[in-house]
C-alpha cells in the first residue's frame, strides 16, 4: 500500500480510508492510496513550512546544484518508474518513457536558472538615495496535477518553485498518484531536505480543497479543466493567494494551400493521438483550404489507420487507453453528437474489436461536423478530430477564434507573411509555424481566455513563484 511523502519520509494515515488505483487498460487494482483530510495536509504544510527557512538560507545556486542532483537520481529509476506510470496512467511505455525524461530535462533547465534570479538597482532616485528590488519567495506552494501527464507537469512546477526557495506540498491525482510518490522518495535520497518536496493524496473536493484553502500555502499551481480550474481560482481569490492556471484548450490547426502536406499530416496524427488525444495542449480542431482538403485528409487518413491500440505494455503499441470508463464516455458522446450534427466518419469512431477490456477507443477523424457541434465547442480530451474546409486564412483565423480556449495554435504555410498574420491574430498562448507541438523549456507557456492564466516554463515562470520587493537606501553623510 502507497502512503504520503511528508518531511522525507513515507507516513502511515488511518481513519479516512483508501482509494484505488486502477490500471485502464485492465481494469485490475494497481494499489491502493489513502485519502488525506485536513490533518493529513495541514501535516504537509508543516513539515513544508518548517523546511523553509533552511532552504531559502541556502544560496540559490547551491539548491540548483541539490535539484539537479536530484534529477539524475530519478533518471536513473527510469526503467522502474516507467512501468509504473504506464500501470497507473494508461500511456504505452514509450510514451512513459519520454515523459520521466521530460520532468527531468525541466528540473535539469531549472537547476541552470537558479544562478540567474536576479533583482535590481535603480540609481539616483533622490539626492544621496538609490533603489534596490529584491526577489524573495513565496513560501509554501501547493501543486496540483491532472492525471494525463502525472510527472511532466509536475516538474512545470516543482521546477521554478525550488530554485526560488519554496517548499511545495503537491497533491497528484487520485488516480496516478504512484509515480509522484515514488519519485518524491528518489528525489530524497539524492539529497533533496526533508519537506522541501512533500506529497498528499486524495481526491479533489477533499484533499485538493483543504490544500488550496490552507492559511500557510501562499500559492496554488494547478493544471487540469477549466471548471475545476473556476472552483479553485475562487478559493485561492477567498485569501488572496497567487494562483497559477493552465487549464483546457481547443487548439486549431491551420493548413494553408502552400503547405508541405506530408509534414502537416503528421503534425496532426502526432498533435492530436499522442497520449491517447488526452492533453490539454494538443490539435483538436483541424481547418484545411479547401484546394488541399481532399489530399491532406486522405494523407492523415493512412497515417491514423495504421495506430495500433492496445495495452501499454504490448509491443508496437501507439495508443493505449483512455484514462477511465468515464471518459471514454464522454467522447463516445462527442463523436455520436458530431455525427449527429451532419460528421463523416473517416476513421475509427467505435470501440476496437477484441478489446473487451480496458477503456480503449480507436482513434477517430470526423469530417465537417456542425461548427456547433460539441467537438468544435467543447474541449476534446480522447482521440477524435474534427476537420473543416475553409476558404481562406481570414475564414480559418475567425474559425480559429471562436473557440473560449486559448491554449495552444498551429499554422502551416510557406508564406512568411501569412506565418505572421496568423501568428499575430489568432487568440492563444503559444503558436507553432511549421511545426509539431514540442513545448520549449525555454520559452514562457500560459493559456488566454478560459485557458487559464500565469506562465509555466522560461525564465518568466520564476516571477510567478517570487514576490519583490523595494527598497530605498539613504546614505548618511
Amino acid at each position: 500500500m502507497a502512503e504520503p511523502f511528508v518531511g522525507g519520509e513515507y507516513v502511515e494515515v488511518t481513519g479516512m480510508g483508501r482509494m484505488s488505483v486502477v490500471d485502464p487498460a485492465s481494469g485490475e487494482e494497481v494499489d491502493t492510496v489513502p485519502l488525506c483530510g485536513d490533518e493529513e495536509v495541514d501535516r504537509a504544510v508543516e513539515s513544508a513550512r518548517e523546511a523553509l527557512a533552511g532552504w531559502q538560507g541556502m544560496p540559490a545556486s547551491r539548491r540548483g546544484e541539490i535539484l539537479a542532483e536530484a534529477a539524475r537520481a530519478v533518471m536513473e529509476r527510469r526503467g522502474e518508474l516507467a512501468p509504473l506510470l504506464t500501470a497507473e496512467q494508461g500511456k504505452p511505455l514509450r510514451e512513459a518513457r519520454i515523459e520521466i525524461r521530460r520532468f527531468v530535462l525541466t528540473l535539469e533547465h531549472y537547476a541552470g536558472l537558479a544562478k540567474n534570479i536576479r533583482g535590481g538597482y535603480v540609481p539616483d532616485l533622490d539626492e544621496g538615495a538609490y533603489g534596490m528590488i529584491l526577489r524573495r519567495p513565496l513560501g509554501v506552494v501547493g501543486a496540483i496535477v491532472p492525471w494525463n501527464f502525472p510527472t511532466t507537469l509536475l516538474g512545470n512546477k516543482l521546477g521554478p518553485a525550488l530554485i526560488t526557495g519554496n517548499a511545495v506540498v503537491a497533491k497528484p491525482a487520485e488516480t496516478t498518484p504512484l509515480t509522484t510518490l515514488r519519485i518524491a522518495g528518489i528525489m530524497h535520497e539524492a539529497g533533496l531536505p526533508a519537506g522541501v518536496f512533500n506529497v498528499v493524496t486524495g481526491d479533489g473536493p477533499t484533499t485538493g480543497q483543504a490544500l488550496a484553502e490552507h492559511p500557510l500555502v501562499r500559492k496554488v499551481a494547478f493544471t487540469g479543466s477549466t471548471p475545476v480550474g473556476r472552483k479553485l481560482a475562487a478559493l485561492a481569490a477567498g485569501e488572496l493567494k497567487r494562483a497559477t492556471l493552465e487549464l483546457g484548450g481547443s487548439d486549431p490547426m491551420i493548413v494553408c494551400d502552400d503547405a508541405d502536406l506530408d509534414r502537416a499530416a503528421s503534425a496532426a496524427s502526432v498533435g492530436r493521438f499522442f497520449n491517447c488525444g488526452q492533453a490539454c495542449l494538443a490539435v483538436k480542431r483541424l481547418y484545411v483550404f479547401e484546394s488541399v482538403a481532399e489530399e491532406l485528409v486522405e494523407k492523415l487518413v493512412g497515417k491514423v489507420k495504421k495506430l495500433r491500440v492496445g495495452p501499454g505494455t504490448e509491443e508496437g503499441v501507439m495508443i493505449g487507453p483512455l484514462h477511465t470508463p468515464r471518459q471514454r464516455e464522454l467522447v463516445e458522446g462527442q463523436v455520436e453528437d458530431a455525427v449527429s450534427s451532419g460528421a463523416k466518419v473517416l476513421a475509427g469512431g467505435k470501440r476496437p474489436d477484441g478489446r473487451e477490456k480496458g477503456n480503449f477507443y480507436e482513434p477517430t477523424l470526423l469530417l465537417e461536423p456542425s461548427h456547433d457541434s460539441r467537438v468544435a465547442t467543447e474541449e476534446v480530451f480522447g482521440p477524435a478530430l474534427p476537420i473543416w474546409k475553409v476558404s481562406d486564412l481570414d475564414e480559418a483565423i475567425e474559425r480559429a477564434n471562436s473557440s473560449v480556449y486559448g491554449l495552444g495554435s498551429s499554422v502551416w504555410t510557406r508564406d512568411l507573411d501569412r506565418a505572421t498574420e496568423a501568428a499575430e491574430r489568432i487568440e492563444a498562448g503559444y503558436t507553432w509555424i511549421n511545426s509539431p507541438q514540442i513545448v520549449y523549456d525555454e520559452l514562457p507557456f500560459g493559456g488566454w481566455k478560459q485557458s487559464g492564466y500565469g506562465k509555466e516554463h522560461g525564465i518568466e515562470a520564476l516571477e510567478y513563484y517570487t514576490e519583490t520587493k523595494s527598497v530605498v537606501v539613504r546614505r548618511s553623510s
